[in-house]
């Protein structure tokens, strides 16, 4: 799916449109192009209109840093990691933007929060820039400012979970586990995304030196983002001490049922041998012609067993 975009006076618009046959002159028009998972078709129309290759997704999801960012003769290239939400979970997505002098071309395979809201400010007119340079600012620092709020999440989440860990009786200890590990894998997406714009910043901050306020405004957003990046490592710290609190007491949890078997077993296990014995099956027994030996046989076994259930609870094992 594409969608188009123009500035008019200073402001970023949206081009709606649901007509395809005059394609190729309204995409001409357009200074933004968001192409979401475009089919063949859309992607040789861009390519054959400016004489240019789009990226393959093999080729966005390279990690080495020359496959990343570069300069070639159809612009600037960067292809940075966002963040995509799945059932509760966070999945990254890489986007390919290509930065020319009058147009700016985003290609990606996944729905990315970001653009949604992108599009939602700018369907509002809020979203104010004279070109496209701007206009990649603009969606760099809003995409630092929603990890910042999903770190925000995480960190309120955490704090109900350590409620429910250090403080309830009746925790479910076990799906705490699982809300933990789902936080510390966002926390993680959250933190590479930061260290790959961290990166894409430097390459840009080195290749845009047209206007000041661009590199004033990335140099804002890098030290927000050494910010960030800080506070991931105290929800890492923070996770890792919960998760291993909870284990704790699903240790201890564990240790007191065997606590019970153990002295379970040594309660019963003197009437067990007591019974064992008068079980026997010998010729010359004297309890057995002994009218009080059933009787006393009985006393004998729950003395034995009350004996170290006695000794246990005076000792505090119990």
């Amino acid at each position: 799916m594409l969608r188009f975009f123009r500035i008019e006076q200073g402001v970023i618009t949206a081009m709606p449109t649901d007509e395809y046959s005059d394609l190729r002159e309204f995409v001409a028009q357009a200074e933004w192009i968001d192409a979401h998972d475009p089919t063949d078709e859309e992607r040789y129309l861009i390519s054959s209109l400016w004489s240019m290759e789009l990226p393959e997704s093999n080729d966005v999801d390279e990690i080495e840093t020359s496959a990343r960012c570069f300069i070639d003769q159809s612009g600037i290239h960067v292809h940075s990691l966002f963040l995509s939400p799945s059932e509760g979970r966070h999945n990254s997505v890489t986007v390919a933007c290509i930065l020319q002098k009058k147009r700016l071309i985003t290609i990606r395979d996944g729905d990315v929060a970001d653009f949604r809201l992108l599009r939602l400010r700018a369907r509002r007119g809020q979203i104010y820039c004279n070109d496209v340079d701007s206009l990649l600012v603009t969606l760099f620092e809003q995409k630092v400012e929603n990890h910042a709020d999903l770190l925000e999440d995480i960190h309120r989440q955490l704090e109900k979970v350590s409620h429910d860990v250090l403080e309830r009786d009746d925790a479910d200890l076990e799906d705490s586990i699982s809300q933990l590990a789902r936080l510390e894998d966002s926390n993680g997406k959250i933190r590479l995304c930061l260290m790959d714009t961290q990166r894409t910043i430097s390459f840009l901050l080195r290749n845009l030196k047209s206007r000041n306020e661009h590199r004033e405004t990335f140099t804002e957003v890098g030290h927000d983002i050494e910010a960030l990046m800080s506070h991931t490592t105290f929800l890492f710290d923070k996770i890792n001490f919960l998760m291993d609190s909870t284990q704790g007491f699903i240790n201890i949890e564990q240790n007191q049922i065997i606590k019970i078997f153990s002295i379970a077993s040594v309660v019963f296990l003197p009437p067990t041998v007591i019974a064992s014995i008068y079980g026997m099956n010998f010729q010359f027994m004297p309890e057995l012609t002994w009218k009080g030996g059933y009787p006393f046989a009985l006393g004998l076994m729950l003395a034995s067993g009350f004996a170290p259930y006695w000794y246990f609870k005076r000792k505090g094992w119990l």
